[in-house]
This record gives structure tokens, sequence and C-alpha cells, in this order.
């Protein structure tokens, strides 16, 4: 009797790019909706009312990420991202955070 198997290749990991080795987690940019590795992303928090920028990955709170780029910013204040990441009624205030992003380039 001949049994037909059905061949399924290799499902890719979730959440884990392989690079080398190492997997890395995977975060997705909430400015231009890329997935990319979590070190390439910046962490940002809400502390009262206001989006900060979480450099050592510890504040604690909901956190989202953003390519460091004024480009990934604009965009994410022009989709309403911050609102819908950060679960927050309102408008955030972006102004610390657009200050941290325009000290890096």
């Amino acid at each position: 009797m001949l049994r037909r198997y059905r061949l399924i290749p290799p499902m890719p990991r979730q959440g884990k790019l392989e690079s080398g080795d190492q997997a890395a987690p995977l975060r997705t940019c909430v400015g231009c909706r890329v997935r990319t590795v979590k070190s390439e992303l910046l962490r940002l928090v809400v502390v009262d009312g206001v989006i900060v920028p979480d450099l050592r990955g510890r504040l604690p709170g909901r956190g989202a990420s953003l390519h460091p780029s004024l480009g990934c910013l604009e965009l994410a204040e022009r989709r309403r991202a911050f609102s819908r990441a950060f679960r927050a009624e309102g408008a955030l205030e972006v102004a610390r955070l657009r200050a941290h992003l325009e000290g890096l380039d």
C-alpha cells in the first residue's frame, strides 16, 4: 500500500529574526509599520500624558516602538498611532520626543 504524505515546509519562528546563531525579538514601528529587530527601535512610554523615550528600556507601563527618525515620528502623528499604541484617550504630547529625535540628527 502506497502512503501519501503532504510535505509541509518548516514554519519560520514567530516573533524572532534569525541573525547568525542568535534569534532576536522583533517589534513593529508605530510610524512606518515595519517589523524589525528590537535593538534598532526606540522604546517609548507615556509619563503623565507626555511621550518620553525609554533609553534603557526599564520604565514601567505600556511601551511602543519607533524608528529613531523624524520621518517615522511624523507618520505616527499623521496616523494618530500613539493613542492606539498606548491605549490612551485624547492627544498625547510629543514635544519631548521630537526634541530627542532632533538631537540625534
